[in-house]
């Protein structure tokens, strides 16, 4: 891994095990208001950003509940389920960041998630102090899949993006960091990468922790 400058990090669903909780609580949402299990609606939710997500809910249940009205139940049935306790780390995340961090490698994370958020579980976990970076969905105009939050990140940590490696668990995420011209790995979480996802060429790891000593 020494061949890059810095390491960018999605959150949930690759740092953190979360987006178990987030289905658990958005099905609560659509029981709560008698709506059909909508699976495709959330995979289409995974690594989007707030204004996405709005957009999202409004095409998947259209003419069946109003985005804001949903997202509030949503968000507060994830907010119970957060502050319960810490959200586990997945798999290897301990042993890679500490690792890094003995090289020395300048470590963010790009997160859809706003960024007072994302402080509060990386904090929580206790990882946030890893990172020298943290740039939040809150602080780009374009979700994943556009580019915006990994270009951010690389500018913040001021090294081009080319050599920066990303790691990702959603397709989202993967296209957003390959358009931004990273190396990207894939910890795929919930959701397996599809053909067309492939055909991207990244790299797909089973734990965060194999990429050490991973022949680049």
């Amino acid at each position: 891994m020494d061949r890059f400058q810095a390491v960018v990090f999605d959150m949930d669903g690759l740092l953190l095990d979360s987006e178990r909780l987030a289905l658990v609580s958005f099905e609560a949402a659509c029981t709560h208001f008698q709506l059909p299990d909508s699976p495709d609606v959330f995979q289409k939710l995974i690594g989007a950003n707030a204004q996405l997500a709005k957009v999202v809910l409004r095409e998947g249940f259209a003419g069946q509940i109003e985005p804001e009205v949903f997202d509030e139940v949503w968000q507060k049935r994830y907010l119970e389920l957060v502050t319960e306790r810490p959200i586990p780390l997945m798999p290897g995340v301990e042993n890679l960041l500490a690792t890094l961090k003995q090289m020395n490698m300048p470590m963010a994370v790009a997160t859809s998630s706003k960024t007072a958020g994302a402080i509060y579980k990386l904090t929580a976990a206790g990882i946030y102090d890893y990172f020298q970076i943290l740039v939040g969905g809150d602080q780009v105009e374009n979700s994943k899949p556009k580019p915006d939050i990994f270009l951010r990140a690389a500018h913040k940590l001021n090294f081009e993006s080319k050599h920066c490696l990303a790691f990702e668990d959603s397709e989202n995420g993967v296209k957003a960091a390959h358009a931004a011209g990273m190396t990207v790995v894939q910890i795929p979480d919930l959701i397996q990468p599809s053909d067309d996802l492939l055909a991207l060429g990244h790299i797909v790891l089973n734990r965060i922790d194999e990429v050490i000593g991973y022949k680049f």
